[in-house]
């Protein structure tokens, strides 16, 4: 996926870039890093690391030494109790602060039972004993911090602070203060650096799962893009080489005249693309109204342009000039029509673009089952949204600007896409 995640920090560097220097620079540095710069400037982390796990909580064991170091020198009483005691406290802690990585184990009662169980055997062993033997206070306080989490956390702090000051008052009186500050202060402290490690990682999953759906939007838009530029100009490609084609025998400067606007629209395409993949594109509206009366002429097509409105914006005319694409490239590969009438209306609340011909209608099939496909040799049913990839991709576009589109039979025949979008006039 890196490769992958290279490819859309490219993309989104060259859009959020804008025209001229802005652009260039964005794309450079994405390209020359390999990386995303998130909302505030940091990198995208490659990978998240290893989670933490109990093992980090085990040199705190080493609190327990004194203890040890008593029981080993004969210096305790009962050491039998003692030791059997010492055991049972260890293996009850390495078993719940390794369960406490996990959500289900933490939150599961086996923990919260082996969690109480080690309370018991810390009363029992820092009431018998004393001394020393109180620092496992401080240690069953930061396997409580590492198990108990959320409004019940400073509940627990608190009450085993008062249950560790109170077996310590009975064995060492005034003492007794700082085995309770020291148990309280352990729990809070280690419930807050596991949440903020916990946190920490969702976020970085989250900004991962982000940059992965901006890579998808963008490769999305841009097989939209690359869909609706070269179907409508290969199919206008097409059509002018047949009809150079069949002039070449009987007029050469008319077949001349469209050689030279193959030419033409072969360059402009390059262009496009070049816009297309560097995301700068704002579309021209009377350059696609003037590239689909060309288009219908060569293929025989009589047609019928009329505008009227105010300028419209960049991002209006970059839409409703894809809307004129994908209509008059489906008139002019599957309609059939002899005559193609293209409106634009503009208010200063929607701006319409109609097209309507008066052929047989669009072939674009709809997936096997999907209610509104058109049939091969009937006349056409096409939804909103339903139907080729061309006008389901001009259906989600206009959608995302708050607009819609129709497409369907005409009224007295033929295929009608009309198309509307707020009338926002340029600035």
């Amino acid at each position: 996926m890196s490769w992958l995640r290279s490819v859309g920090c490219r993309m989104a560097a060259r859009r959020k870039g804008g025209a001229g220097q802005g652009g260039g620079a964005g794309a450079g540095t994405a390209a020359g890093t390999g990386t995303c710069t998130g909302t505030g400037g940091g990198r995208l982390p490659e990978h998240l690391g290893p989670p933490p796990s109990g093992f980090a909580l085990l040199p705190w064991l080493l609190m327990g030494m004194g203890a040890f170091s008593n029981l080993f020198q004969g210096r305790t009483p009962n050491p039998w109790v003692g030791g059997i005691g010492l055991f049972v406290f260890n293996s009850l802690y390495i078993h719940v602060v390794f369960r406490a990585f996990t959500k289900r184990a933490r939150e599961s009662r086996s923990t919260r039972g082996a969690l109480i169980a080690l309370g018991v055997v810390t009363c029992l062993l820092g009431g018998l004993y004393g001394g020393s033997w109180l620092l496992f206070f401080p240690l069953l306080g930061l396997a409580a911090g590492a198990i108990v989490r959320g409004p019940w956390l400073g509940r627990t702090g608190i009450g085993l602070s008062v249950l560790a000051g109170g077996v310590a008052w009975l064995r060492d009186g005034w003492g007794a203060v700082n085995v309770a500050y020291g148990t309280f202060l352990s729990t809070m402290v280690t419930a807050a650096i596991l949440s903020l490690s916990d946190a920490v990682r969702e976020l970085r999953a989250a900004r991962e799962e982000l940059a992965h759906q901006a890579v998808e939007k963008e490769r999305l838009r841009f097989s939209r893009d690359l869909h609706d530029l070269l179907g409508h100009t290969l199919s206008v490609i097409v059509v002018k080489s047949e009809a150079a084609r069949r002039l070449a025998h009987r007029d050469l400067d008319a077949a001349l005249v469209q050689v030279s606007d193959i030419e033409s629209v072969g360059r402009q395409a390059l262009t496009e693309i070049r816009e297309a993949v560097t995301g700068y594109r704002e579309g021209s509206l009377a350059t696609d109204l003037d590239r689909a009366r060309s288009a219908l002429l060569a293929a025989g097509i009589e047609p019928d342009v009329r505008q009227s409105g105010p300028p419209l914006s960049a991002q209006a005319e970059a839409l409703l000039g894809w809307v004129v694409r994908e209509a008059v490239t489906n008139a002019v590969r599957h309609s059939g029509a002899r005559r193609c009438a293209i409106t634009v209306d503009g208010g200063s609340e929607r701006v319409r673009v109609r097209v309507s011909d008066d052929g047989g209608g669009v072939r674009e099939v709809a997936p096997e089952g999907v209610p509104g496909a058109v049939s091969a040799g009937g006349s056409p049913a096409v939804l909103p949204g339903i139907g080729g990839t061309g006008l389901k991709g001009l259906t989600e576009r206009l959608a995302a600007a708050g607009g819609s589109l129709e497409a369907g039979p005409g009224v007295r025949g033929g295929f009608v896409v009309t198309a509307e979008l707020p009338g926002v006039v340029a600035a």
